[in-house]
């Protein structure tokens, strides 16, 4: 068990998320960095959907109350057990009524507490994912507070006999200021004119405060739009459609200043113009861009958006069977 003495700024239990109910209006939630969230299962010998930790960006302080393996992955943080430093990407053995301490992360929003045997909360349609929205799933649908019990599942066989593991170089994630996100352009990408086209796809936009696992805003350029009038029943600003569904990933513009791009606890529709939509592969970027860092949105394929999605998913394959070899 975990007993939290200091929950941080916002940690949550996190799976890979909940299926088949966005056309309800349930949002998947889930790992907000999915592929660091994989390879911290993946280095305990997990299920790749075991629930974790997701910590953001202040890390909580907790009590370890039975022996237990544990892995720390996603943006880099100062983690220590009884004030000694441990490793990220490494699994590391912990004892009972050891300390861990996560302080603030160097790089990057997202780190992920991964334990052997996973977290332990009741499963709500179908996932122990936190939407925090409607409180909805996770620790009693919250972040982590102080005084909180989390349970931890029976430690996987023969995990003790692989403590000192660690991912190679290779596989891990980088962490920058700067970045280039792929989208796939269309839905309602023809309301901009070629002028605000051609700014959107070559302009530096900037992460604001106000990004959050609903949705990061970016600001620094102008999208103008074609100077039309709205179609009938859409409103009255040139930013408006008539409603329509928002994939996860979705840019959205909702004036010529400002972008919102929807994450893994988006609305599940609206009536903003809707001009692409991230691709999987690089929804992890986002989520672990941080605010007043830089991104450039590049146009790809839908073939290409799919090779991406393969070629992440044949990397953790390839990580599986290395570390089983």
């Amino acid at each position: 068990m975990f007993y939290i003495l200091d929950g941080g700024l916002q940690t949550l239990v996190q799976d890979l998320g909940r299926k088949d109910y966005y056309h309800l209006g349930v949002p998947p939630s889930g790992a907000a960095d999915r592929y660091s969230f994989c390879l911290g299962n993946i280095l305990l010998g997990n299920p790749v959907d075991y629930a974790a930790l997701e910590i953001t960006l202040l890390g909580p302080k907790i009590e370890v109350r039975k022996k237990m393996v544990i892995a720390v992955t996603g943006a880099p943080i100062d983690v220590k057990v009884n004030g000694q430093p441990i490793p990220m990407w490494e699994t590391v053995c912990v004892q009972e009524g050891d300390i861990l301490t996560l302080r603030s992360t160097a790089k990057g929003v997202k780190t992920y507490l991964c334990v052997s045997g996973g977290i332990q909360v009741p499963d709500v349609l179908g996932s122990k994912s936190t939407y925090t929205l409607s409180k909805l799933g996770g620790f009693q649908g919250r972040k982590l507070l102080a005084g909180d019990e989390v349970m931890i599942g029976e430690p996987l066989p023969g995990v003790f006999h692989h403590v000192g593991t660690r991912i190679p170089e290779e596989y891990l994630p980088r962490f920058s200021s700067s970045i280039d996100i792929r989208m796939v352009m269309g839905i309602s990408s023809y309301r901009l004119s070629d002028e605000g086209m051609k700014a959107f796809l070559n302009s530096e936009w900037q992460v604001g405060l106000e990004s959050n696992n609903i949705a990061y805003r970016y600001t620094g350029a102008t999208a103008a739009f074609q100077s039309v009038d709205p179609p009938f029943g859409a409103g009255n600003n040139a930013s408006n459609t008539v409603d329509i569904v928002y994939p996860i990933g979705a840019i959205m513009v909702p004036n010529e200043k400002e972008l919102i791009l929807l994450l893994r606890d988006a609305t599940t529709g609206g009536g903003f113009v809707t001009i692409g939509t991230t691709i999987s592969a690089d929804l992890d970027l986002v989520a672990q861009s941080r605010p007043y860092s830089k991104t450039r949105f590049i146009a790809v394929t839908v073939d290409q958006a799919i090779e991406a999605r393969m070629q992440r998913k044949r990397r953790l394959v390839s990580l599986q069977s290395l570390l089983k070899g």
